[in-house]
């Protein structure tokens, strides 16, 4: 064997501990999370929603008494604070000129003398309420619900999961057939049924979700703990005397996490759809808080008049899921040894 062959056999750049060493880690997965394009994309678009979530939130927090006097006048939104009570001009009869204006490139084909305006950009609902306002605010609400309801499900079915197969035995099979039980009730007749026992409104909404996906997560991570239990960096920690709740936290859920994250990554755009879809049955968001279900709801009987009043909040959902969905394609590929390799 010659000289150049051994150098490069034994290369700690190539094949070596450090090469090893870098290719695990929350930094090498952000440096391959950023590599991937569709990754990118969908944390610019998350971004960008959470952006306007944050806007609406300040906005509704600081500015919520002075808004409806000078601090948006002359911009035709004059209440952009109180868009989901008032009217977006409450000087102006909303059953005048300023219901169902369409978007300012459009002209109202059954409305001629409501054209649209640079006032309402995206035109306004049946009550004269801006589009605009009212999509920033259910911005708001969508992302709020569907991190929160995902984490919920998240730490519960965590727990669950990792302490099912951590010990085993008689407490695997009451916590999964538990967990089951729940699996096997039709989702939305667990949420619905839920909130009719409780309550209609958003906060028991996220909750009944949340519960409601708490089986997927268990499930999860009890396959990977299984597995993970039997690594000889456990048994090490066990011999030497480790409460079982440090080793189930310290050791086994961290190395058991990474397909978990990915499924919650997933988990928060299908929850930000199944809220919406709540909503426009009548449960979560109540009138007059502005969300994207309760707007497509609103929508559906001037379909004909004014069809972008209902095209805006599917677009919106839309965008949003697709933006989850592509950060969890990207974890996934980041975190995947058989792509990485």
């Amino acid at each position: 064997m010659s000289n150049a062959t051994y150098e490069t056999d034994t290369d700690p750049d190539t094949d070596g501990p450090a090469a090893v060493e870098s290719r695990v880690g929350w930094r090498y997965t952000i440096s391959q999370v950023k590599r991937d394009p569709t990754a990118v994309a969908g944390l610019v678009i998350v971004a960008f929603m959470t952006t306007v979530a944050n806007i609406a939130f300040v906005d509704d927090v600081l500015f919520g008494f002075l808004g409806q006097y000078a601090f948006f006048a002359n911009r035709g939104i004059e209440q952009f604070v109180l868009a989901e009570t008032f009217w977006v001009n409450p000087e102006v009869d909303p059953g005048t000129n300023q219901i169902l204006r369409p978007p300012v490139f459009m002209t109202n084909e059954l409305y001629p003398e409501q054209p649209g305006t640079m006032a309402h950009p995206l035109g306004t609902d049946h009550r004269g309420r801006d589009v605009l306002v009212r999509l920033f605010y259910g911005t708001r609400i969508a992302i709020t619900v569907g991190i929160v309801s995902t984490g919920i499900a998240l730490v519960v079915g965590t727990v669950v999961g990792a302490v099912a197969g951590y010990y085993g035995g008689w407490v695997d099979d009451a916590l999964m057939r538990a967990s089951e039980t729940l699996y096997a009730i039709p989702f939305l007749v667990l949420v619905i049924a839920f909130m009719t026992a409780f309550g209609r409104d958003l906060t028991f909404a996220m909750v009944g979700v949340g519960i409601a996906t708490i089986p997927s997560f268990a499930r999860l991570i009890r396959s990977r703990v299984l597995s993970v239990r039997e690594e000889d960096y456990v048994e090490a920690a066990r011999s030497a005397g480790v409460r079982d709740r440090n080793v189930i936290f310290r050791h086994v859920v961290p190395n058991s996490f990474a397909p978990v994250l990915v499924q919650a990554t997933l988990q928060v755009g299908v929850n930000i759809l199944i809220i919406a879809g709540l909503s426009f049955l009548g449960y979560g968001a109540q009138p007059p808080t502005a969300s994207w279900g309760q707007m497509l709801n609103n929508s559906k009987e001037y379909m004909l008049p004014n069809p972008w009043f209902s095209i805006w909040p599917g677009i919106a959902i839309l965008v949003t899921v697709v933006g989850f969905n592509l950060i969890g394609d990207g974890l996934r590929d980041a975190l995947d040894p058989r792509i990485n390799n």
